[in-house]
């Protein structure tokens, strides 16, 4: 379980194929405080740390098929920098809302607007069964952000600078591929209605 708020960045370092399994080293700060097996969400994709260089601060995650196919990871390369967060603790506050690190997409970048102080992002995606509302939570690339406008298969999201700056955001431009996962409760409230709505 997962807060979207991101602690730091990490760089693709390194890429192997095996099988239909991808095993992804990256470089960051924290990884000397990782551990073996640990769950580490990497643009909000959570990931299990199978193997850690803590010398040269660099850890290694696998991802398998099913999400190789779900989310943005297959356009990483080698410099591709990833926004990451360790498991929540059950302490303190809350800051974010609930990630669970199951992305449920991939949405595509439609259009940056320069707000004088913030950026409003608009991005689409192709699954007519999720949906958002606005003022409600989204996850993008991991980062707990709030809907400002909701439209079918649409939506926005604004960035304060300080988002921006420590996140991926900064790299994101028009035509960029991102992980959604949309609000938990809201699929299951969508989920339920739908039952219902067959009966």
């Amino acid at each position: 379980m997962f807060t979207g708020i991101i602690e730091k960045t990490a760089t693709v370092v390194k890429i192997e194929k095996k099988g239909t399994n991808y095993d992804f080293t990256l470089q960051c700060d924290i990884a000397p405080e990782l551990h073996i097996d640990q769950s580490f969400a990497h643009d909000g994709c959570c990931l299990t740390v199978i193997a850690l260089n803590k010398d040269k601060k660099e850890y290694t995650v696998t991802a398998m098929k099913e999400t190789m196919d779900r989310t943005n990871l297959g356009y990483w390369q080698v410099g591709t920098e990833v926004n990451v967060e360790r498991s929540m603790k059950m302490e303190g506050r809350f800051d974010g809302h609930i990630v669970q690190g199951h992305v449920d997409t991939t949405a595509k970048c439609e259009k940056i607007i320069d707000e004088n102080g913030s950026w409003r992002y608009f991005f689409s995606y192709n699954n007519k069964e999720e949906i958002t509302v606005e003022k409600g939570s989204i996850s993008v690339n991991g980062v707990s952000l709030t809907v400002v406008d909701s439209k079918e298969n649409m939506f926005s999201v604004s960035i304060i600078p300080f988002t921006q700056k420590v996140t991926n955001f900064h790299n994101i431009e028009v035509g960029t591929i991102v992980n959604i996962e949309f609000d938990v409760f809201g699929k299951y409230i969508q989920k339920l209605l739908k039952e219902y709505l067959k009966k």
